[in-house]
């Protein structure tokens, strides 16, 4: 399949030819990444009859994806349908805004919004058996449209996807790093060139080409200069994010946008590594400092609780319920490996905890009595009970998961001049382009990385598509 050249020591790289090296071979469209976004871009294309190569730095097909928990928001599928739930784009639409304060690009806004829910609908028709996720809302969704596997893990989802692709006749190219995209004088992509674990390039040339890539969350130089209150923070995605698809926007003149939004997590177990779900936070746990005290509402979205918990002494906090949200947090794989791992404490009464946590137990006293059904707090949080004992207790630090900005795209995902023009076959979405999270932490609302995967990749898959019909 590919033409083998010297070995490229150099880091992400454009090329200006009038062609690819001689003998190169050639296919439709190429997504650099065979994550959640390159994956389900794939699916359509081989349902429309396209021919596709995936490009994955990895031995295997993981990415971000694998390292989340695999939740896909949607509106208007056919499961939310019956199972009763009324949803619609809109709604969703207006609920991403809500989170962003209006600050995410309407564009996108209402392109990935309309798309995913395509998208859920086609996959779930390969065989990806989907649910909704009950019994909890994440911040800031009106209605259960949380799409999931039964395994509950982006892992799982991961897998499921690969093998609809695969099936579909999409390839997948392991152990592929792209270093080079290769452009003529008038921006037209040529093709790619990707290194082997050898370090030789070799090249593929194609028609249309999805940047499916990343984001830059892995890269500490270009985290410490756009997103400062990370800078200290521990990153928790994968390492393929280390901002290539922003330094060949810059190499090639193409507009950035909204580099100043993540998607932060403010319930990372520590030590142990692991997630801990929200889900608890949203029924009625809450956390405390070192100090025995609360110090934001809990309910507002677990991405700027990152930036809340790296707030406090030590860069530390605890997530404090009880039995009935210890039940809930149990049905979430990650926190059952941290459970077995060491990482819940239990305590018959209050005193008892605050000796787990270290704080005052006056201190702590006085801030789970607060904890009560009533008016709202002084953080603006609503209780519907307050929490019995045994009491429990998880120690998490805030970290850095994905960045939500990169290059601009239009709503075709068509990566976009610096004059705001697009390149004529060059697509990019997921972590590669700006999200629909606006420029700041806050602006993220639960999925919203997935969403942009998922929905962008059929976007772009669509455009794709257009842009290689006859005539």
């Amino acid at each position: 399949m590919t033409a083998a050249a010297s070995i490229n020591t150099t880091g992400p790289r454009i090329v200006r030819a009038a062609s690819m090296p001689a003998e190169t071979p050639h296919v439709p469209v190429v997504m650099a990444g065979a994550g959640a976004c390159g994956l389900t871009a794939a699916v359509r294309l081989r349902d429309a009859g396209i021919d596709c190569v995936l490009l994955e730095r990895d031995a295997m097909a993981t990415g971000s994806t694998a390292l989340s928990s695999g939740f896909i928001p949607a509106a208007g599928t056919r499961l939310q349908k019956s199972l009763g739930i009324e949803d619609s784009a809109q709604m969703f639409a207006e609920d991403i805004q809500a989170k962003a304060h209006g600050n995410a690009a309407p564009h996108l806004v209402a392109a990935y919004s309309q798309a995913v829910g395509q998208a859920i609908d086609a996959l779930e028709q390969h065989g990806i058996g989907f649910e909704v996720l009950d019994g909890f809302l994440y911040p800031g969704h009106r209605v259960r449209r949380m799409h999931a596997l039964p395994e509950r893990t982006g892992a799982a989802l991961m897998m499921q996807l690969e093998r609809v692709a695969s099936a579909a006749g999409a390839d997948v190219l392991t152990e592929a790093v792209v270093r080079e995209l290769w452009l003529n004088t008038d921006d037209l992509v040529l093709g790619v060139g990707y290194q082997r674990p050898d370090g030789t390039m070799e090249y593929l040339g194609c028609d249309v080409l999805i940047l499916s890539c990343n984001g830059f969350g892995g890269n500490t130089q270009m985290v410490s200069e756009l997103l400062p209150a990370m800078a200290q923070a521990l990153f928790v995605g994968h390492v393929g994010n280390d901002g290539s698809a922003i330094a060949w926007g810059k190499a090639m003149g193409a507009r950035l946008a909204d580099l100043g939004g993540y998607q932060g997590h403010g319930s990372w177990v520590t030590p142990q590594g692991a997630l801990m779900s929200w889900a608890p936070m949203m029924e009625g746990a809450v956390q405390v400092n070192s100090r025995g005290l609360r110090f934001h509402n809990e309910t507002q979205g677990y991405s700027e609780a990152a930036v809340h918990v790296l707030d406090q002494p030590g860069g530390i906090a605890f997530n404090v319920f009880d039995a009935p949200l210890l039940a809930l947090a149990r049905t979430f794989p990650d926190f059952v490996e941290a459970e077995g791992a060491g990482a819940l404490k239990v305590a018959t009464d209050v005193p008892a905890l605050a000796t787990l946590i270290g704080c005052d137990a006056e201190t702590l006293v006085n801030t789970l009595a607060a904890v009560a059904p009533g008016a709202p707090d002084a953080f603006g949080r609503s209780f519907k009970r307050a929490l019995n004992a045994p009491y429990y207790a998880v120690k998490v630090t805030g970290t850095l998961f994905h960045t939500q900005g990169g290059l601009d795209i239009d709503a075709h995902c068509r990566v976009l001049r610096a004059d705001g023009t697009p390149l004529p076959n060059l697509l990019a979405a997921g972590g590669a382009a700006r999200g629909v999270s606006g420029n700041a932490v806050w602006g993220y609302l639960s999925g919203n990385g997935l969403l942009s995967a998922v929905g962008g990749g059929w976007v772009a898959a669509g455009t794709a598509a257009a842009q290689l019909a006859p005539g």
